[in-house]
C-alpha cells in the first residue's frame, strides 16, 4: 500500500461544506478515563481494607448525546475539566474518609457520589443541554470495578 503526502490541507467553504460537518443523527457514547491516588480504610469490615491502605483509581466517564452542526456531541476538554475540578482534584492524593461525605469509602458507594458530582456540574454549567451522563465506573484495583448508570440513578426517583 502506498501512502500520499496531502498536498492542500481540507478548507471549509471550499471542500467542504458547514452543512457537511454533522454526518449523523445517531447518538453517540464519549468517553474519557482518570486516574488517581487515594488512601482510605473500611468500617465493619473485616479483612486487609479495614486498615489504611491506598489505591491508584481510574474513572471512566461516559456520556451520552447527539452531535451538533459540527459533528461534535461535548469537547473532551470539557469532560477533562469538569471531572477534574468536581472530582478528581478533591480526591486525588488525599484521605477519602476526610474529604468525602459521610459514607463508607467504598467504590459502590464513591462511584455514586461521582455520578452526582459531574451530574450536578453539566446541569450548572448548561453548556452542552444534549448531554447526558450515561455511566461512571470506578476501578479499584486493575481487575475490580464499580459501575452505575443513568437509568440505575433513575429507578428510585
Amino acid at each position: 500500500m502506498s501512502y500520499e503526502i496531502p498536498r492542500n490541507v481540507q478548507e471549509l467553504g471550499r471542500d467542504i461544506q458547514e452543512n457537511q460537518l454533522k454526518y449523523h443523527h445517531k447518538s453517540v457514547l464519549i468517553s474519557k478515563e482518570f486516574t488517581f491516588d487515594s488512601a482510605h480504610h473500611l468500617h465493619c469490615y473485616e479483612g486487609k481494607c479495614k486498615s489504611l491502605h491506598g489505591h491508584t483509581y481510574k474513572l471512566q466517564v461516559i456520556m451520552r448525546g447527539k452531535v451538533d452542526s459540527r459533528g461534535i456531541a461535548i469537547d473532551f476538554g470539557d469532560i477533562k475539566r469538569i471531572t477534574k475540578e468536581r472530582v478528581i482534584d478533591r480526591l486525588d492524593h488525599r484521605y477519602l474518609n476526610d474529604v468525602l461525605p459521610p459514607m463508607n469509602t467504598t467504590a459502590e458507594n464513591m462511584v455514586v457520589w461521582i455520578y452526582e458530582e459531574i451530574h450536578q456540574a453539566l446541569l450548572d454549567e448548561k453548556l452542552y443541554p444534549a448531554i447526558s451522563l450515561d455511566e461512571i465506573r470506578l476501578w479499584e484495583t486493575p481487575t475490580s470495578y464499580a459501575a452505575i448508570t443513568r437509568s440505575m440513578m433513575e429507578e428510585d426517583l
